[in-house]
């Protein structure tokens, strides 16, 4: 994944790619909007991405689900 900086799945959680892909963007710093159009997806996707992936991850927001990805070591 290109776009993504070579995300990584990880074996302690069980994240879709897609989802970990969006994370892994919205970690480096892009809004919603430009994920949705480097992605070619709507912004409510990259939303419901965002909060599926902090669900997975037990964290209250996107921000913190980013934290916990990089501790772990998933992106």
């Amino acid at each position: 994944m290109a776009a993504s900086g070579g995300v990584r799945p990880s074996s302690s959680t069980d994240l879709p790619e897609d989802e970990v892909e969006v994370l892994a963007l919205f970690a480096r710093g892009h809004t919603i909007e430009r994920i949705a159009r480097e992605l070619g997806i709507s912004e409510r996707t990259v939303r419901r991405r965002l909060r599926a992936a902090a669900d997975a991850l037990g964290a209250g927001t996107s921000v913190e689900a980013v934290v916990r990805a990089v501790r772990t070591g998933l992106i």
